[in-house]
């Protein structure tokens, strides 16, 4: 293998590792990304529940609770 082969194995090599890092590090923000969704769904479902609870209080304490 001469020095100009050499070069552009190493070029080649080099392209596959930077294209595999990226492509790690695209899973990683998509896996980031899913849990960040799904926590936001569970507090937005909490923040929900504590509503209608408060709301039912408010109802049960005036007595317009049918």
């Amino acid at each position: 293998m001469n020095n100009n082969q050499s070069a552009e194995y190493q070029t080649g090599q080099a392209k596959a590792q930077a294209e595999e890092k990226a492509s790690q590090l695209k899973d990683q923000a998509s896996s980031a990304a899913q849990s960040a969704q799904e926590s936001m769904q569970q507090a937005g479902q909490q923040m929900k529940e504590k509503a209608q609870d408060a709301a039912e209080a408010v109802k049960n304490a005036t007595g317009t609770n049918s």
